[in-house]
C-alpha cells in the first residue's frame, strides 16, 4: 500500500523519538511539522501529497467508479449498500486531510514568517484551505455527519472524535472555501497550470450552497448565494464553453476554457488507463448502463461521451457488450498503445455553472428567468451542436418552476454523466428511488442516502455512530 508523504513523515518522527529516548540522549534539533514547514516547496509538496491520496493509479478517484454506480448511469447499481461501502474514500480524505491541516497549523503558527511574504503566504494557504474545503464537502455528502478534524486538533494520529452535525461540517467548508476565493489568484501562469484558481473556488462553494439548499438541509436561502456566486462568474468571463462537444475533453483542453479544476494527470504522474477500464474492448471493469443510454437524446453529445461502436464500427448491441465510457478517451493513440494516460477527470467546469446558476436561479424567481434560460441553453445547444431536436429542447421562461428545474437535474445527467457527480444530484434531490432502473427499487431503502460509516474506524474510535440501516 501507498503511504502519503504526511504519513511517512510522522512515522520517521516516531522512529527518531524512540530511538533518542532508548540513548537516553538529548538531540540537538527535532523535525516537527513547526518547523518543517518553512519554505513554499516544502507546503506545495503537501500539497501534491494530499492530492496523491486522492488521484493516484488504481487507487481513490483514480479508479473509484464502482463506489457511485447505483447512480445509474454506471453498469452494475442494484441499491445494495453494503457494510464498508465508500470505506477506501473516506480513508483517502482523511489521509488528504492530515496532510493539509498539518502545513495549514504551521503556517498559522509562522512557520513561513521571514521566507514567504504575506501575500503569498494568503496564496499557499488559500491552497490549502481549498483542497481541505474540497475533502469535507466530499464526506459530508457521502457519510452525513463526519468528524471534524482541523489543525488545531491535538494528537491527531490518536484523535477520538465524535461525528459533527452536517450543518458544522457545512459551515466549515463555507469557511474554507470563502477564504479560498477571496485570497486565490484569478489564473496561474503556465508553468502552474492545474492549480486552483478563484473562480473554482468559487464555483465549488456555490455548489455546496445549491446542496445546503436541498437534502437533507433544505435551508431555501441558499439558493440565493449559489446564484449570486455562479452568476458572478459567467459576468466575469474568465470561461466559457468548448464550442465543439467533441473537444470537451481533449487533452488540448483540460486546462481551458472550460475546465476549472481537476484530478490532474501528466507523464510525471499518470492516471490509470481508462483505454483499459472504461473501454468496451478492453476489461470493461466500468462501463455505462445500457437502460441510461438507450434512454439518452440521439445527439452529438451522446457519441461524444458515451461509446457507442468500438474502433472498427461496430455496437456494443453488435458485439454483445455493454456500452463504454468515451469522456476519458481522447487521449493519443501513442498513448493508448503504451498503456499509459495523461486524461483529467473534472472536479468542475464551466458547464456545472451554467446548470448550478440556472437551477438556483430558478428557484430564487419562482421560475425561469432570461438568464437562467440562457444559461442552460448554452449546455443544450452545443449538446446539439447548435441545432433544434426535439429529443432534447430547448429551455424558455413559459415553463414553471417544477418543469424547468426537472429540465436542469436531466441537463445535469446528460452533461456532467461520470464525472461523480449524478449520485449528488440523486441524494440532494431526494430522487432516488424514482430515478433508479424499475428492477431494482424494491431494493430501496431511505438508509441509502447515506454510505456506511467504516466499521474499523468504529472499532477503533468509540466516539463515532453508525448511519442508520447499516
Amino acid at each position: 500500500m501507498k503511504r502519503s508523504k504526511f504519513q511517512i513523515f510522522s512515522v520517521l518522527i516516531l522512529i527518531l523519538f524512540v530511538s533518542c529516548k532508548k540513548l537516553d540522549e538529548k538531540p540537538k534539533s527535532f523535525v516537527t511539522p513547526d518547523n518543517f514547514y518553512t519554505t513554499s516547496a516544502q507546503i506545495e509538496a503537501t500539497f501534491a501529497a494530499s492530492m496523491n491520496t486522492l488521484w493516484d493509479a488504481w487507487s481513490a478517484y483514480g479508479y473509484a467508479m464502482a463506489t457511485f454506480a447505483q447512480d445509474v448511469q454506471l453498469n452494475g447499481g442494484n441499491l445494495n449498500i453494503t457494510e464498508d461501502w465508500g470505506s477506501d474514500l473516506w480513508a483517502a480524505h482523511y489521509n488528504a486531510i492530515m496532510n493539509l491541516n498539518a502545513a495549514i497549523g504551521a503556517m498559522k503558527k509562522g512557520s513561513l514568517k521571514g521566507s514567504v511574504s504575506t501575500s503569498d503566504q494568503n496564496v499557499l494557504m488559500a491552497q490549502a484551505r481549498f483542497i481541505r474545503g474540497y475533502n469535507y464537502f466530499m464526506l459530508v455528502r457521502m457519510f452525513g455527519g463526519v468528524p471534524l478534524m482541523t489543525e488545531d486538533t491535538e494528537n491527531p494520529f490518536q484523535a477520538q472524535l465524535p461525528r459533527s452535525d452536517v450543518s458544522e461540517v457545512y459551515t466549515f467548508i463555507i469557511d474554507d472555501l470563502t477564504f479560498a476565493y477571496q485570497n486565490l489568484p484569478l489564473s496561474w501562469p503556465d508553468a502552474q497550470r492545474g492549480r486552483p484558481a478563484s473562480d473554482a473556488a468559487k464555483a465549488l462553494l456555490a455548489k455546496a450552497y445549491l446542496t445546503m439548499a436541498t437534502f437533507p438541509l433544505n435551508q431555501p436561502d441558499n439558493y440565493k448565494k449559489a446564484a449570486d456566486l455562479t452568476g458572478q462568474i459567467i459576468a466575469d468571463n474568465r470561461y466559457s464553453l468548448v464550442h465543439d462537444i467533441k473537444d470537451v475533453f481533449s487533452a488540448a483542453t483540460k486546462y481551458g476554457p472550460e475546465m476549472m479544476w481537476s484530478f490532474n494527470s501528466n507523464y510525471n504522474d499518470m492516471a490509470t488507463d481508462p483505454h483499459i477500464w472504461s473501454d468496451m474492448d478492453g476489461w470493461g471493469d466500468e462501463s455505462a448502463d445500457p437502460i441510461w443510454v438507450q434512454n439518452y437524446p440521439d445527439q452529438p453529445r451522446k457519441y461524444a461521451y458515451i461509446q457507442i461502436t468500438n474502433a472498427a464500427g461496430k455496437t456494443y448491441l453488435e458485439l454483445g457488450n455493454l456500452p463504454g465510457i468515451k469522456k476519458y478517451q481522447y487521449d493519443t493513440p501513442e498513448d493508448f498503445d503504451a498503456g499509459r494516460s495523461i486524461i483529467n477527470i473534472p472536479v468542475i467546469r464551466y458547464a456545472d455553472v451554467l446548470l448550478i446558476f440556472a437551477e438556483a436561479d430558478n428557484m430564487v424567481h419562482g421560475g425561469p428567468t432570461q438568464e437562467g434560460v440562457d444559461a442552460i441553453n448554452q449546455v443544450i445547444n452545443r449538446a446539439n451542436n447548435y441545432v433544434t431536436n426535439a429529443q432534447d429542447p430547448l429551455a424558455s421562461v413559459s415553463m414553471n418552476k417544477s418543469d424547468f428545474d426537472k429540465k436542469v437535474i436531466q441537463e445535469r445527467n446528460y452533461e456532467l454523466c461520470f464525472e461523480y457527480d449524478r449520485w449528488f444530484d440523486l441524494i440532494r434531490k431526494h430522487i432516488l428511488k424514482e430515478a433508479s432502473n424499475p428492477d431494482i427499487q424494491q431494493n430501496f431503502s431511505e438508509d441509502d442516502y447515506l454510505f456506511p460509516i467504516p466499521s474499523a474506524d468504529i472499532r477503533l474510535n468509540p466516539e463515532l455512530t453508525q448511519n442508520p440501516g447499516y
